[in-house]
Parts: structure tokens; sequence; C-alpha cells
């Protein structure tokens, strides 16, 4: 009797039905997209001199420091010079006593030339007059060719910067014993600058003059767009990579020489589905969107994995997953699940 009873009790209120959230949606469109690679790349000047003596001796002076922007001619270092300053001056010396006997020899062929055609003298003693000035004189200008190579050879005990730019490294002391093989320091010019990308040889056949290049910072950030110039026409065996160069611009100070670099390489450029950043979700280092479905006149949001490139501004390029016309929410996607029925306001 109990259980007939609770039978014929009337069923309770259905529960209350859920009510569609209000989302902003937005149409997928194409856009044209980079296909590109990045890769680490290394500025370096076209215009870099190393400088070494080019004469053995004690440095004395260091007038310029690492980071010194210099002019051409500019002192930057001298090596004691007092050896060679003695070796000039022993040489001039020796040129004015050659000189001097040149002189004399001059003044004295000449009167012999006038006694020889007066018949006061022999030809053999004016012959020999003449060979003495012509002698005289050869030994002369020797001398003088010795000086200028040893004054020539005096200026290389200062070293001086060959052309405007910047002082790198200096690696030496005053009071180092410096020679030919000993570096000095380098001088760069941060105009004409180049960054150097190495590209894996399985690119071998992609890579060509022309193609556009984004030169980044290593935060991702973009310094300048630049384009390949020079493609090496073989490929470097110990890096397995064929050597491309791209022109960069004059900025120093963002760019300078020897710095390493992003190099982004654009290998074309194709319409491709974007979806707006705020529409993406991450579940378990999966990608998903959801987009705003009709089913049975209402719309609900259907979960759906997606395939994401880089991005494109304030979107990602949506490599699989979407196509050109479906609609993505864009507010409110934390909220949602699989299913749950929405009301798209645009």
């Amino acid at each position: 009797m109990g259980l007939a009873a609770c039978a014929k009790q009337p069923a309770g209120p259905a529960g209350p039905a859920f009510q569609a959230m209000p989302v902003q949606t937005q149409t997928v469109n194409s856009s044209p997209v980079p296909r590109s690679d990045e890769y680490v790349a290394t500025i370096k000047s076209r215009r870099s001199a190393t400088m070494s003596p080019q004469v053995d001796g004690y440095l004395t002076r260091i007038l310029a420091h690492s980071g010194d922007h210099v002019h051409t001619g500019q002192l930057l270092m001298e090596i004691d010079p007092i050896k060679q300053e003695a070796t000039v001056a022993t040489q001039v010396a020796t040129e004015k006593q050659k000189l001097a006997l040149y002189e004399y020899n001059q003044t004295e062929v000449e009167r012999q030339r006038k006694l020889f055609e007066a018949g006061v003298t022999s030809r053999d003693t004016f012959d020999q007059a003449e060979q003495a000035y012509k002698n005289s004189k050869a030994d002369y200008e020797s001398a003088t060719a010795s000086r200028v190579t040893q004054e020539r050879q005096l200026s290389y005990y200062k070293i001086t910067a060959p052309f405007d730019g910047i002082v790198g490294d200096v690696p030496v002391h005053v009071g180092d014993y410096v020679s030919a093989t000993t570096l000095l320091t380098t001088v760069d010019e941060n105009g004409d600058l180049e960054a150097y990308i190495y590209i894996p040889a399985e690119h071998t056949s992609d890579v060509r003059r022309g193609l556009g290049v984004d030169i980044l910072d290593n935060r991702g950030n973009l310094l300048q767009h630049a384009t390949i110039d020079f493609v090496s026409p073989q490929i470097d065996n110990q890096l397995q990579g064929i050597l491309a160069k791209a022109k960069v611009n004059r900025t120093s100070d963002v760019v300078r020489n020897a710095q390493l670099v992003k190099a982004k390489v654009i290998w074309s450029v194709s319409p491709t589905p974007v979806v707006p950043v705020l529409a993406v979700t991450r579940i378990g280092g999966q990608t998903f969107v959801y987009l705003a479905d009709s089913q049975g006149g209402k719309s609900v949001a259907r979960q759906r994995a997606v395939d994401l490139g880089d991005t494109v501004g304030n979107n990602y390029a949506v490599r699989s997953g979407l196509k050109p016309g479906d609609k993505v929410i864009i507010s409110g996607i934390q909220f949602l699940v699989d299913g749950a029925p929405v009301q798209p306001l645009g």
C-alpha cells in the first residue's frame, strides 16, 4: 500500500534550463602570412681592420680604448721610437756628408772642364773629376733614399686609425713588447654592416637573392627589414650550412659589429586563415578555439583543436583546424564548455 501511495504522488517541477551566455564572435578571414624560419645571425662590418705593428718594440702609449669612436689618422698607440730616431739622425748626417762631397765635386768638375778647354789640364784629369762627380752624386741620391726609408720606418712606430670607426678590444698594455704577430686592436666601420646567416643545407634549393629577412633582437623585437643580397656558391662543410648575407642599415644605437641577432628568413607569403589571440585557449598543451555553431535553431559553443603558426599582429596564423567563414568566439571563453548554449552578439 505504501508503495502504491508513493507511485501516485505527482512529479515535481522540471529544473530550470541553461540560459544562453552572450558572447562576441568574429568571422575567420584569410590574411597574407609569411612562411619563415628563424636562425642566429652575426652582424659584421664590411670594412674592418686588424691592427698589428709593422715594427718590434715596447709600447709606450695607448691613447685609444675599447669602444672609442676614432677618425682617420688619429693616433691610437705608440711604440718606443728612440732606437729608430737615432737611426734616422745617423742617416740624416750621412746624407749631409754626401751632399757636401757632391757639391764639391760638382764645382770641381766645372773647374776642370774650363781648364781642359783652355788646354791647361789633360783629358785624363778632366775625366777623373767627372767620374768623381758622378760617384758623389750617386752616393748622395742613395743616402737621400735611405734617409726617406728610415723616416718612413719611423712612422710605423705610431699606430693610427686607417678610417673612421670604433675601436675593438685592446688586449695589450703599456710596456708590452710587441712584434708583427701581436694583435693590438681592431677598428670597425659601423656603417656598411651585413648579417651573416648560415642556413641549413636542406634549404639550399630555397635560399636565393632577394628573399626578405627580418632582423630581430634576442627578445624577438623587430630591428629592421633586410634583403638577402649574397648567397655562397658552396656549402660550409663544418657547419653543414650555406652562407647568406643581408645588408643592414647603419643604426649604431641598435645594431653593432659582431652583435648576435635573430634572422627570420621569409620563404614565401600566402593567404592563411587567422584567428584573434583572444579566441585561443590552451588545455594540457593543446590549443583550442570555440566556434559558435548553429544547432536546432539555437547556437552552442563547439570546442575545436587548432594548429597555430606565427603571430600576425594581434592574430595567430592557423595551419589547420579552421577555414575562412568560421565564427570563433572571442569573449568569455574561460566560462565556456563544449556544447554550452551561447548568444552571439556579433
